[in-house]
């Protein structure tokens, strides 16, 4: 009994494990630690297709940039 109290009060704690992060710095920490853990497959999963998502955007909207072609004079 007395553990679970005390557990309640470590999470009902500001900046404890369990609190929400704060700001643009817990953000960050938070999309950090997202990108990085190594054991979760579906983070994983996620990361790596919205990496391929971006890849694929960046493919077929640069592509028809012709760095050759004679530029406008203004």
């Amino acid at each position: 009994m007395a553990a679970a109290a005390a557990a309640a009060a470590a999470a009902a704690v500001p900046g404890g494990p369990g609190a929400a992060p704060q700001g643009l710095g817990g953000w960050l920490r938070r999309a950090y630690r997202f990108a990085t853990d190594r054991n979760d497959f579906r983070r994983n999963l996620l990361v790596n297709l919205g990496l391929f998502a971006a890849g694929v955007w960046v493919a077929r909207n640069l592509t028809d940039i012709d760095l050759m072609a004679p530029q406008p004079v203004p």
